[in-house]
């Protein structure tokens, strides 16, 4: 698993663990991300079960288990968090912050010694030692009750499955020719994403952020001018396909 700093401030860092060249063939690359602090660590969306070996190979490299306390849910998808069990023996208690819809089927992982917080659907401040990062609603993108993540200081916001795009482990990092990468992107979003108006919503709080790179689970990064045009491409893009 490849492991990329993308951020590295005075307070924290951001990491980046992901295309994992070794992940079996019929299981989708995902992005997790890891925030860390010289004392604090920690991971938005986790990640699958099948991911947590080298997962946990890479993270041990950039920071010890003791310091990784908190884990993050943006909702209940297995990529998301079905290594929750795992996490759950190898942490001494962790604290999962995630939808509190989802409890009662996160649970379903396993969940014996870690707390959990659940986030109201309002959105809710995540404070860490040495940050705050701020819990953005993202109802119905994909998930009926889904959050992502905003850090004010790095100003880069976790995007979950907004942005998504599914390419093979060796694509690039970034987007640097967004029209290009619109085909990658387009199916994704019409099929995944139900309404228009919670995309409309999300449009409108993630508007009133400063943004430098925007970063979903699952494909490339978005930074700088991008990170503008995806929200003009999102917004006047039809979703919810499947009904029609």
């Amino acid at each position: 698993m490849k492991s990329v700093e993308i951020y590295a401030g005075p307070s924290h860092k951001w990491t980046l663990l992901g295309r994992d060249a070794s992940k079996p063939k019929l299981i989708i690359d995902t992005n997790q991300y890891l925030i860390h602090s010289p004392h604090e660590a920690i991971i938005l969306d986790p990640g699958g079960i099948e991911l947590f070996a080298p997962m946990l190979e890479a993270l041990v490299k950039i920071v010890p288990l003791s310091q990784l306390k908190h884990l993050f849910a943006s909702h209940q998808d297995p990529d998301i968090i079905s290594s929750l069990g795992l996490w759950d023996q190898v942490l001494d208690g962790a604290t999962l912050y995630s939808p509190w819809l989802w409890e009662g089927f996160i649970r379903h992982f396993g969940m014996d010694r870690t707390q959990f917080c659940g986030i109201p659907d309002s959105g809710m401040a995540l404070p860490l030692s040495t940050l705050t990062l701020q819990c953005i609603p993202a109802h119905y993108l994909h998930s009926s009750a889904n959050h992502h993540v905003y850090d004010p200081i790095a100003k880069i916001l976790f995007s979950g499955d907004v942005g998504a795009a599914l390419e093979p482990v060796d694509s690039p990092l970034f987007v640097d020719d967004f029209t290009s990468h619109i085909d990658k992107m387009t199916f994704f979003h019409q099929r995944w994403m139900p309404s228009d108006t919670a995309k409309r919503d999300w449009i409108r709080r993630v508007r009133s952020l400063e943004i430098d790179m925007m970063c979903p689970q699952h494909g490339r990064i978005f930074r700088g001018a991008a990170v503008a045009q995806f929200l003009d491409w999102f917004e006047q893009l039809p979703v919810g396909i499947a009904v029609a």
